[in-house]
């Protein structure tokens, strides 16, 4: 593959991390907004289509993050293997170790959310929950 090809495919891998935090994001601000509005206080079988659709909304986010980082890395790998003075392929190679934020912490921290949200959704009051 050519330079200017990698680098459009390390441009989309880009843009797909980018895009794969938008949704999970979305809900889980929304999902922050309903709990404080009293999502807790809600019938049980309503708490928990909520914590489903965050859940599987955080699933398939995180694959595409993962997925995404994974084929970015492969590139930044490609690029290096060339063996370019350009400044450009420089860069992208040397941010490359920084895809692990979007693979693990960015991942993690969804993770931590999630679960304090199910806190606040189905422990009791007593426990510091919304039910």
């Amino acid at each position: 593959m050519s330079e200017h090809e990698l680098h459009t495919m390390w441009s989309a891998a880009r843009w797909h991390l980018i895009v794969s935090q938008l949704a999970p994001t979305a809900l889980l601000a929304v999902s922050v907004g309903m709990v404080m509005a009293g999502l807790g206080h809600q019938p049980t079988p309503i708490r928990l289509a909520a914590a489903l659709v965050l859940l599987a909304s955080g699933i398939l986010g995180a694959i595409a993050q993962f997925s995404a980082a994974n084929e970015a890395k492969a590139i930044a790998a490609d690029l290096a293997e060339l063996g370019s003075s350009s400044a450009v392929s420089a860069k992208i190679v040397s941010s490359a170790r920084y895809l692990y934020i979007p693979k693990y912490v960015t991942t993690t921290i969804f993770v931590v959310i999630y679960l304090a949200l199910l806190w606040a959704i189905f422990a009791p009051q007593s426990l510091g929950g919304m039910y």
